[in-house]
């Protein structure tokens, strides 16, 4: 039996766009959305030397997506049928077949490769890859007749010479809700497939039952920083033995998580510290801890890093202010000093963290009005 070397593809989520990126959302979308040009660029490389294209589900992130980008994912995929390049398409549940007005009703017969369609589990293609038989299984979850109530445990397999691959879009072992293909590991692993191509989960899991493997290639391009994207291809050999999975980089904006420890830092200093660690190409999540010496405007901080990195997203996990800082500001013959000498006793006699929480939360944002009015060293009581 030849070898088989298989693009592995879930997820993509096409036509995808964040909201509230500093005025970049249509770039974010248009770049997104040229990541399965990138896949079809690298199993169109010869030195991939790639036979079969799955893509289990979620190419798009809605059921309806606009014209101008069904368009280019038709392009694509010809591009890959022409070079004589197999490609299998599972709708997902964002992308689900259910609707009227879904993608795959109203460009069916015009869709490249094999597009799968079948409600319940079935032997949906034989083909001949390299001399090598292949036998294809998987189903299209559709409302109201796919019968998902519980989780499916039995799935059809031949007993031919050759490999025999199923592709589902769907959770392994539990109920994952509505829109949801559940499925049972025991049951795939039962029917003895090769390989089982998944998709639903974003993040990159191998689970092998006995001599069945089944893999979530996960998202390569991330979304939200909670939702980051694994960064990679999954490219996978299938023949004598287990397949072997290889992970291919991909070429996609980087997600990055950071710490800033500001306990000790002047207001310059943070922003010196902020400086060594900008990347106008990275999406960051900046975590900020420790105690501040000096009052922060964490909206201009905001505006701030919002030119130094391509999408930043601040989380304030620092502590109270120095009481020191505070005993200082409260002795001052100011507005500020009267109103940090209330606040201050109201704190003293909370009864409880959450309620001395809310106090120090009204007084920074107190704190902060004044500063902005700079009332504190101007007025005296």
């Amino acid at each position: 039996m030849m070898p088989i070397r298989c693009l592995h593809l879930a997820d993509l989520h096409l036509g995808w766009r964040p909201r509230e990126w500093g005025g970049r959302e249509d770039e974010r979308q248009q770049e997104r959305d040229g990541l399965l040009q990138k896949a079809v660029n690298l199993a169109l490389d010869p030195a991939s030397r790639i036979r079969l294209v799955v893509i289990a589900g979620d190419l798009f992130e809605t059921h309806h997506p606009p014209a101008g980008l069904v368009g280019m994912v038709l392009a694509e995929l010809n591009r890959l049928v022409k070079a004589g390049i197999l490609v299998v398409t599972v709708p997902g549940n964002h992308d689900e077949l259910t609707y009227h007005d879904a993608v795959y009703r109203k460009y069916s017969r015009e869709w490249p490769g094999l597009l799968v369609t079948n409600p319940m589990p079935e032997r949906i293609g034989v083909f001949s890859v390299d001399q090598t038989p292949c036998y294809l299984y998987s189903m299209a979850y559709t409302g109201g007749v796919t019968k998902a109530r519980e989780i499916l445990a039995e799935f059809p397999r031949g007993t031919e010479e050759g490999l025999h691959i199923a592709i589902f879009h769907g959770s392994l072992d539990w109920m994952a809700g509505e829109r949801s293909l559940p499925l049972s590991a025991q049951g795939l692993a039962a029917a003895g497939y090769d390989y089982v191509a998944l998709g639903h989960l974003h993040q990159h899991q191998v689970k092998t039952v006995g001599k069945t493997v089944m893999v979530y290639p996960g998202m390569v391009e991330g979304k939200y920083l909670s939702d980051p994207g694994t960064g990679f291809f999954t490219l996978v050999e299938l023949g004598a033995g287990l397949p072997r999975i290889t992970k291919i980089p991909a070429a996609v904006r980087p997600f990055r998580r950071l710490t800033m420890e500001v306990t000790g830092l002047t207001e310059t200093g943070l922003r010196e510290e902020l400086g060594k660690i900008t990347d106008p190409e990275a999406v960051v999540e900046l975590t900020l801890q420790g105690v501040f010496s000096f009052l922060p405007d964490l909206t201009d901080l905001r505006d701030w890093l919002r030119h130094q990195f391509y999408y930043c997203e601040v989380k304030d996990e620092t502590a109270f202010l120095d009481q020191g800082l505070l005993d200082q500001w409260a002795g001052e013959p100011t507005l500020r000093g009267a109103f940090l000498q209330r606040m201050l006793k109201r704190m003293a006699a909370a009864t409880n963290q959450r309620e001395q929480r809310v106090v120090f939360l009204a007084l920074t944002k107190g704190l902060m009005a004044l500063q902005r009015g700079k009332d504190h060293g101007q007025s005296e009581v």
